[in-house]
């Protein structure tokens, strides 16, 4: 619901500019000089505006906001995760707008309706000049939510809200921020002394080329026939000094950057502001030309190790790889602790093929942290190595548990006291599948991202505090 509206209302919802007579008439002990007189404009303001304070700092419900203190602002629910958006709505004091999607029998969608009642099917009510909060994160039906996400910034930019911003805990093609990497060294020629390049992810490689009169030939480009056989094609016949040479191809990897693009979609569909948590890459940030504001949940990570791992203090903070070392040592710093990593190397998604530990986990609580977990391949090898290097006991901290494929039965056969996520994505399913798993609520967080954002206020406070 809506908040309240007072045509001359100051900042909390009241307007003292002009009291009531009766009030103004009142005979009550005056808060600036402790003396029971009748109040004069000023000193009603002062009793306004001191027993609004005490109520606002002092009240049992202190961090519930009434609808009367966060004028025009509304906030409405994607499909992805209805609970956390309940959960952000009761901590500001606000009702979730309805959304209501039909679908043509193609299953093609065909429009978003906005209201605050059920079987409506228009915009009931104008949004017009209304601050608008859109929670949806990108998890289980990804592209369908990500498509009904973009419909209702743009539902409501073109219903003329004064600003739309999308709250998106876990951000959508997250992983798929840059090209893949591919490796310009040869492999070793094959039985037939064909050359091929590896690290192409299937990819058929370029052929070999021969020195020519003296001068190797890998400038010269390739034909079609070349670069698409299975193995690099046969060296050039030499016509000079008999000698061959591997030529050095740089591939260009055909891969897209989905984040990129899901950037330009959010922005073309009308949003002026993202409120996200924990970006695989920081660097993200940058694909948008308009504001974005990437949430920790480090605070309320540390908050959990304090209260739930009696052994912190001797603890060691391990990154499972070595994209992550900068997360972990940010954590072990607050915590005063040791750190350590485990370099892997991945030959094929989802697939570990060697993991190196650096560190001395021998005798300690082994608590590993990561942005996310997917297939919890990564993850698991982790623990098992944890476990061999003598670690006392092994947990896992993750900020998007996505859980897909194995992941359940792999945790469930791991070496690990618990799992612990937040809830960007739903997790209510999986909790029952795997007792291992356990949630940190990070509701408040975005709750009051969401109230800073709206008074105009900094959110760097969120960076490394938890709301009460």
């Amino acid at each position: 619901m809506r908040g309240g509206h007072f045509p001359s209302a100051g900042k909390y919802g009241a307007d003292i500019s002009s009291p009531p007579t009766l009030l103004r008439a009142a005979t009550v002990p005056c808060p600036s000089c402790s003396i029971s007189r009748t109040l004069s404009p000023v000193c009603f303001t002062l009793t306004l505006l001191s027993s609004r304070l005490f109520s606002i700092f002092f009240s049992q419900n202190e961090l519930l906001l009434s609808p009367a203190e966060m004028p025009n602002i509304v906030l409405f629910s994607g499909s992805s995760h209805h609970d956390l958006s309940q959960k952000v709505a009761d901590r500001l004091g606000l009702e979730l707008g309805k959304v209501i999607t039909k679908k043509f029998s193609n299953q093609e969608t065909w429009r978003v309706h906005v209201f605050r009642y059920e079987l409506i099917v228009e915009i009931g009510e104008s949004v017009r000049g209304e601050d608008v909060y859109i929670v949806q994160s990108g998890c289980g039906e990804i592209n369908d939510n990500l498509m009904e996400l973009l419909i209702m910034i743009n539902a409501c930019k073109i219903a003329s809200s004064s600003r739309v911003t999308a709250v998106i805990p876990c951000f959508p093609y997250a992983r798929q921020d840059k090209k893949d990497k591919v490796s310009r060294t040869p492999e070793p020629p094959g039985e037939d002394g064909r050359w091929a390049l590896s690290g192409a992810k299937g990819r058929r490689a370029p052929a070999s080329a021969a020195f020519t009169r003296g001068r190797p030939g890998y400038c010269r480009s390739l034909s079609g026939d070349a670069a698409e056989g299975p193995f690099s094609a046969e060296p050039q016949e030499d016509r000079g000094t008999r000698r061959s040479a591997v030529c050095w191809f740089l591939l260009q990897s055909r891969a897209p950057i989905s984040a990129k693009l899901v950037a330009n979609m959010l922005s073309v569909a009308g949003a002026d502001h993202i409120i996200t948590m924990d970006l695989h890459a920081s660097q993200i940030q940058g694909f948008f030309d308009i504001a974005v504001d990437n949430l920790y949940a480090e605070p309320a990570v540390l908050q959990w190790i304090k209260e739930n791992i009696p052994e912190w203090k001797d603890c060691i903070i391990v990154s499972p790889d070595a994209g992550g070392a900068k997360r972990v040592t940010s954590i072990a710093d607050r915590l005063n602790v040791d750190f350590a990593l485990i370099h892997k190397e991945r030959k094929k998604a989802n697939e570990v093929d060697r993991m190196v530990l650096v560190g001395d986990v021998k005798d300690r609580v082994a608590i590993l942290v990561d942005d996310m977990a997917d297939t919890c391949g990564t993850i698991c090898h982790a623990a098992d190595k944890l476990i061999d290097a003598g670690a006392t006991k092994v947990y896992a901290i993750l900020t998007h548990g996505i859980f897909s494929g194995p992941a359940i039965s792999r945790i469930n056969n791991a070496p690990f006291e618990a799992v612990v996520v937040t809830n960007t994505i739903p997790q209510e399913e999986k909790m029952k599948a795997c007792p291992k798993i356990q949630v940190i609520d990070i509701s408040m967080i975005l709750a009051e991202a969401i109230r800073r954002t709206h008074n105009g206020e900094s959110v760097s406070y969120l960076f490394s505090h938890v709301p009460l």
